[in-house]
């Protein structure tokens, strides 16, 4: 195992100050509180703060026919549009939060519409009856493994913070001799074009297979691609990756290519502890609401049997 065993430390964040909020809603009938656009579409599912401020800053939010810009407040009662369709905010609580593990095949990317028409990881996703499924991170479309996706804006944006430094391994097959001088120097640091990177540790997984080798690295960051430039950094090349645990989850040897499996209890609960939230109240049923259909299985297939 190769390890750097010097201290870390947490760099200094940057903060970047929002323009001054535009005129809107001060208050409501009722003292609410008026509340950041971005955490509220986030709360409700409709995506991470980061993927909406893109779109304030594109002008596709309105508030009560109005543009948005990035420090506006809303309230309830106000109108807001996406893409000039209306918005139906319904309470965080109204939908349980959930997090899901998926096994991403490669080939598939992590997005919604692909302009070259790929297929994308959502068409394998379960129905949510509100919001939509927010990917945590991103999984390039050659590496497989663990994806978490969540219905909680809120919880999908800490999770992706640079400042929480969450652990993310991955399963690396590299294509030759791979020198000890190399590995010393992937733990030590290199400069790639967006800075200095490293990897946590490197431990050698199995023996050499003919030509490859294959090796679990750490990191604690998730920059673009950031695994496969680090390896090239130092003159080898990554023939395959796996991401194999993000947190305290593992996807676990049952969850095959493109299915999904629910988080446990435990897993939830970790994810939660670890960027400081809590647990929210499960909703109160609504009159006439059905529960889950009975035998309904996580990734809709029928599990394998194995054979003795």
């Amino acid at each position: 195992m190769i390890k750097d065993k010097r201290p870390t430390s947490k760099p200094a964040a940057t903060r970047i100050a929002a323009p001054p909020s535009s005129p809107g809603p001060a208050s409501k009938p009722g003292g609410a509180v008026p509340i950041r656009i971005q955490k509220v579409l986030a709360d409700a599912g409709l995506g991470s703060r980061r993927e909406i401020e893109g779109w304030i800053e594109a002008g596709r939010i309105e508030i009560n026919g109005q543009v948005a810009k990035l420090g506006d407040r809303i309230a309830p009662g106000d109108r807001v549009r996406l893409d000039r369709r209306d918005l139906r905010l319904a309470p965080p609580s109204a939908e349980p939060l959930r997090v899901i593990a998926y096994n991403k095949p490669e080939g598939e990317v992590v997005t919604r519409h692909d302009p070259e028409g790929r297929p994308t990881i959502f068409r394998h996703l379960p129905p949510l009856e509100q919001g939509r499924w927010i990917a945590v991170g991103r999984l390039d479309i050659n590496t497989s493994g663990l994806l978490l996706l969540t219905n909680n804006g809120d919880l999908a944006n800490k999770l992706m913070h640079p400042s929480q430094e969450i652990e993310r391994e991955y399963a690396v097959r590299i294509l030759g001799e791979v020198p000890t001088e190399s590995l010393k120097r992937l733990v030590h640091g290199v400069e790639l074009d967006d800075g200095s990177a490293r990897f946590e540790e490197i431990v050698e997984s199995s023996p050499a297979q003919g030509a490859n080798r294959w090796f679990h690295v750490l990191l604690r960051e998730g920059r673009n691609r950031e695994v496969r430039r680090l390896w090239e950094a130092v003159g080898l090349k990554v023939s395959r990756l796996i991401r194999v645990r993000f947190a305290n989850v593992i996807l676990g040897p049952r969850v095959f290519s493109h299915q999904w499996r629910d988080l446990t209890g435990e897993e939830l609960d970790g994810l939660l502890a670890l960027v400081g939230m809590k647990k929210p109240s499960p909703p109160r049923p609504q009159p006439g609401a059905k529960g889950p259909r009975k035998g309904a299985r996580a990734g809709g297939a029928k599990p394998r049997v194995p054979r003795r």
